[in-house]
C-alpha cells in the first residue's frame, strides 16, 4: 500500500469561498503548481486521487463551496474530504466579511450531513481580546450558542487559540481610533480555556488547542484539555484508512506545540488574497 498525501487548501487564504474554480482546474489537470511565499520558488503537488490521501479544506464560509456542488464533485471523483471550519462569534469589527452566524452554522449542517460530522473540525480561533473605546471586549460572546449547534450536527472536536498580537496586527489597527489588542496574562488564560471546556464538555465536545504550548503546561497533567493538530493525519487514517504519513510538519511552528502533520498546502498568500479582511489575520497581506 503507497503511502498517499495530504493536500491542505489552504493555511494561507480561503480556497472554500473564493477560489475553488481554480482549484477544480488543478484537480482536472491532476497537479497544481505552487509559489512558496519565502523563496518564491515553485513547486509541483500531485493531486489525482491515487496520490492524495485527504484534501483538508479551511474555511470561514463554504457557502459556495457546498452550493455549486465541488463538494459532491469531489467527493464522486474519488476524494476524501475534511473540513477545519472556523466559526467565532458573531463581529463586524473582527471578521467584518463573513456571512452571519446563522448562515456558517447552517453550512456546518449541510456539511455533517453529507460527509458525516466526524469530517468537520470547528475551530473557534482564535480567541481575541482588545480594548474599544476605553472597554475591555472579547469573542467570546456567542461560543455556547455555537457549541450547541455543533454537538446537536454530531461535531465532537473544538480547536481554539488565543490571538497571538503580530507586528501586522499592531499595524493594521494603529490607526483606528481608541482600539488596542490585550494578549491576557497566562492566569487569565487558564481561567478562559478551563471554562470553554467545562461548556464544551456539558456538550460531548472535547476541546483542543493549537500552538498553545506553554499554556498546556501551565494547565499541567490533569487537564481534559489536549494538544491538537489542524492537519491530524492520525485522525484521518482513523477516519478512511489508507496508508498516511505520521511524520510532524516541520514547516510549521512546533516551538509554539504545533502538533500539524505533513501535508502539501496549495494556497498562496499574495497571489491569492482573502478578502474576508479578518482584523487579527496573520495570512491577509494588507498590514493596514
Amino acid at each position: 500500500m503507497k503511502t498517499r498525501i495530504v493536500i491542505s487548501a489552504s493555511r494561507r487564504t480561503d480556497i472554500p469561498a473564493f477560489y475553488m474554480g481554480s482549484f477544480m482546474e488543478g484537480i482536472k489537470r491532476g497537479f497544481f503548481t505552487v509559489k512558496n511565499p519565502f523563496s518564491n520558488s515553485f513547486h509541483t503537488v500531485f493531486a489525482t486521487p491515487e496520490k492524495v490521501h485527504t484534501i483538508v479544506f479551511w474555511s470561514k464560509d463554504f457557502g459556495r463551496f457546498i452550493d455549486k456542488g465541488f463538494a459532491r464533485s469531489l467527493q464522486e471523483a474519488g476524494y476524501n474530504l475534511f473540513f477545519n471550519f472556523t466559526i467565532n462569534s458573531e463581529s463586524s469589527l473582527l471578521e467584518p466579511n463573513i456571512p452571519p452566524l446563522l448562515q456558517r452554522l447552517e453550512q456546518a449542517e449541510k456539511l455533517c450531513s453529507r460527509f458525516g460530522p466526524k469530517t468537520l473540525q470547528w475551530r473557534f480561533d482564535p480567541v481575541c481580546f482588545y480594548r474599544e473605546n476605553g472597554t475591555v471586549k472579547h469573542n467570546l460572546s456567542d461560543f455556547k450558542h455555537i457549541a450547541e449547534s455543533m454537538s446537536l450536527l454530531g461535531v465532537r472536536r473544538c480547536v481554539t487559540s488565543f490571538a497571538d498580537i503580530y507586528s501586522k496586527m499592531k499595524q493594521r489597527t494603529a490607526r483606528m481610533k481608541d482600539f488596542e489588542w490585550i494578549d491576557p496574562p497566562m492566569e487569565k488564560k487558564i481561567r478562559i480555556i478551563i471554562k470553554m471546556q467545562q461548556t464544551l464538555e456539558k456538550f460531548g465536545i472535547n476541546l483542543y488547542t493549537c500552538c498553545e504550548k506553554d499554556l498546556i503546561r501551565a494547565l499541567g497533567s490533569g487537564s481534559k484539555i489536549e494538544p491538537s493538530a489542524c492537519i491530524p493525519n492520525r485522525y484521518l487514517a482513523e477516519l478512511f484508512g489508507g496508508k498516511i504519513s505520521f511524520q510532524k510538519d516541520p514547516g510549521q511552528r512546533k516551538e509554539k506545540g504545533c502538533g500539524c502533520m505533513v501535508s502539501k498546502d496549495i494556497g498562496g498568500y499574495s497571489d491569492q488574497p482573502c478578502f474576508h479582511n479578518c482584523l487579527y489575520c496573520y495570512a491577509n497581506p494588507r498590514a493596514g
